[in-house]
C-alpha cells in the first residue's frame, strides 16, 4: 500500500513539474509567433530575415579600407546577408592597381548586390573609387554630391567590365556630374539620404505607416553598419596627407625643442612619436624623397640660428626649405591651403622667433641663474669621455669634461662651469679647487 502511494505520489509530482515547465514554454511560444507578425523595429539584429549590411567608406583609398573591404566581400553569407552597401566620400587611392584590380573582382564575384551611394551630401567619388562604382547596377547619389574624373583606368586593356558602362574616352573620365546630370543620363537613382538608398534595393522590405500625417514609411529589412575598429582609424588616419605632414613637422619642431632644452622631457618623447607615426603616413602616401630631405634641411637651418640667438642665413635657408618641401612633399595628393598655412607658419613662427627667445632665456637669464649650478654636485647619468649626461637636482643635463679625467658612470660629479647649452663638469675628488667657493668671493 505504501509503495503504491509512493509510485502514484512520484508519477503525480512528474506530472506537474512538466505542467510547470510546459505552460510557459506554450505561452513564449504563442508570444514568438505573435512578435514575429509584428512589424521589426529599424536595425532589430533579432530573427532570421536577412540583412543589409552599409560600410563608410571615406577618405583616400589606403591598404587599411581596402583590406576592410576585400574582408568584407569575402566573408559574405547570402542565407543572413541581402545585400552590400558602400557608403562613399572618396577622392583617390594610395594602393597599386593589383590591389584595386583584386577589389574589383570581389565586387563582380560578390554572391549579393553590390550598391554604392556616393552622399550625404558634399561627398565626392573621384579617381579608381569611381572606377570602382561605376562596376555597380545599383548607384544612387545625394543631391550635392558628385562623381567621375576617374582618371586613367586601373583595369588592363583587355578588361571586359568598363565602369558605368562607358568608352575609355567618354567625358567622365576627365569630369565629374553632379546630382540633376547624374539622374538624366540614367548613371544613378535618387538617394537624397541613407534610408531613401535603402528602400530602393530590391528585397529591401518596408511598411506604410498610414495612420501618421502624411504616411511614413518604415523599414522591415534590418540594417547592420560597419566600420573600422579604433586602430585601424587611427591608422586611416594617419595616412591622410595632413595628418601625415603636420606629424611630421610637429615632430621635428619638438625634438628640436628638446635638444636645445638640454633635458630628456616629455616634449622628446612627444615629438619622437610624432615623427615616428608620420613615417607611416609618408610610407603609404606617395611621397617625394627630396620633399622629406628639404624638410629635415629646414630644420637643421633653423637649429644652427637658434644655436646663434639670432635669425640669420641660415634662418632664410631653412624657411625657403620649408616652403618648398612643405608644397612638393606629396605626388598628386597636393595639400590643401589651410594645412600649409598651418604648418609653414607655425614652424616659421616656433624655430624663428619662439626657440631663440626660449634659449636666451633659459641659459642667459639671471633670474633662471646660471651662477647657482656652478659649484652643485650630481651624478654621471652615463661615461662621459668626454661627453655625456649628468643629473643635477633631479634634472639630466648635456654635459662635458676634461679628456683626461673621464668619468664613468654613477660617479659624483661638480659642476665647474657652463658653456652655452653644456655644463662643464668634473670629478668630485681631483678638482683643483671648489668651484662652489670660488663662486662666493666673487
Amino acid at each position: 500500500m505504501s509503495k503504491r502511494f509512493t509510485f502514484r505520489s512520484a508519477l503525480l509530482l512528474i506530472a506537474i513539474g512538466l505542467s510547470i515547465f510546459a505552460v510557459p514554454a506554450f505561452a513564449d511560444h504563442g508570444e514568438d509567433r505573435k512578435d514575429d507578425q509584428q512589424q521589426k523595429p529599424f536595425n532589430d539584429l533579432s530573427g532570421p530575415s536577412r540583412a543589409v549590411e552599409v560600410v563608410e567608406i571615406s577618405g583616400l583609398l589606403d591598404p587599411v579600407l581596402t583590406d576592410m573591404m576585400i574582408h568584407t566581400l569575402s566573408t559574405i553569407d547570402p542565407t543572413e546577408t541581402l545585400a552590400i552597401v558602400f557608403q562613399v566620400n572618396s577622392k583617390g587611392a594610395v594602393v597599386s592597381n593589383e590591389t584595386l584590380i583584386d577589389l574589383a573582382e570581389h565586387i563582380l564575384d560578390a554572391p549579393v548586390p553590390i550598391s554604392f551611394w556616393v552622399g550625404p551630401s558634399g561627398s565626392r567619388a573621384t579617381g579608381p573609387m569611381a572606377q570602382l562604382v561605376g562596376l555597380s547596377s545599383d548607384v544612387g547619389i545625394s543631391p550635392g554630391a558628385r562623381f567621375g574624373a576617374m582618371g586613367e583606368s586601373i583595369f588592363p586593356a583587355n578588361w571586359e567590365h568598363q565602369p558605368f558602362n562607358l568608352s575609355s574616352d567618354a567625358d567622365l573620365v576627365t569630369e565629374t556630374v553632379g546630382f540633376n546630370e547624374a539622374l538624366e543620363r540614367g548613371l544613378a537613382r535618387q538617394s537624397p539620404v541613407l534610408p531613401d538608398h535603402l528602400f530602393g534595393i530590391d528585397g529591401f522590405e518596408v511598411v506604410v505607416d498610414e495612420t501618421s500625417d502624411p504616411p511614413t514609411v518604415e523599414p522591415i529589412t534590418q540594417t547592420r553598419f560597419k566600420k573600422l575598429d579604433v586602430v585601424k582609424q587611427f591608422f586611416h588616419t594617419v595616412a591622410s596627407p595632413a595628418v601625415a605632414y603636420l606629424l611630421l613637422v610637429v615632430g621635428l619642431g619638438l625634438l628640436v625643442f628638446e635638444f636645445f632644452t638640454a633635458g630628456v622631457g616629455i616634449a622628446g618623447v612627444l615629438g619622437a612619436g610624432c615623427f615616428l607615426f608620420s613615417t607611416y603616413g609618408l610610407y603609404v602616401l606617395p611621397t617625394r624623397w627630396w620633399g622629406i630631405l628639404l624638410l629635415v634641411i629646414a630644420f637643421l637651418g633653423y637649429s644652427i640660428d637658434i644655436q646663434a640667438g639670432v635669425p640669420r642665413t641660415w634662418t632664410a635657408i631653412g624657411t625657403g626649405s620649408l616652403i618648398f618641401g612643405s608644397i612638393f612633399l606629396f605626388d598628386g595628393t597636393p595639400l590643401s591651403w589651410i594645412t600649409l598655412v598651418v604648418g609653414i607658419v607655425g614652424t616659421f613662427a616656433g624655430m624663428a622667433a619662439g626657440m631663440p627667445a626660449m634659449v636666451r632665456t633659459r641659459f642667459s637669464s639671471p633670474t633662471i641663474g646660471r651662477e647657482w649650478m656652478i659649484g652643485e654636485m650630481g651624478e654621471a647619468v652615463e661615461s662621459l669621455s668626454p661627453n655625456g649626461l649628468v643629473k643635477v637636482r633631479d634634472a639630466v643635463w648635456r654635459a662635458t669634461t676634461n679628456r683626461a679625467t673621464p668619468i664613468e658612470a654613477g660617479e659624483p660629479i661638480r659642476v665647474a662651469g657652463i658653456d652655452g647649452l653644456w655644463l662643464e663638469v668634473e670629478p668630485e675628488e681631483g678638482a683643483a679647487k671648489d668651484y662652489r667657493d670660488r663662486s662666493k668671493n666673487k
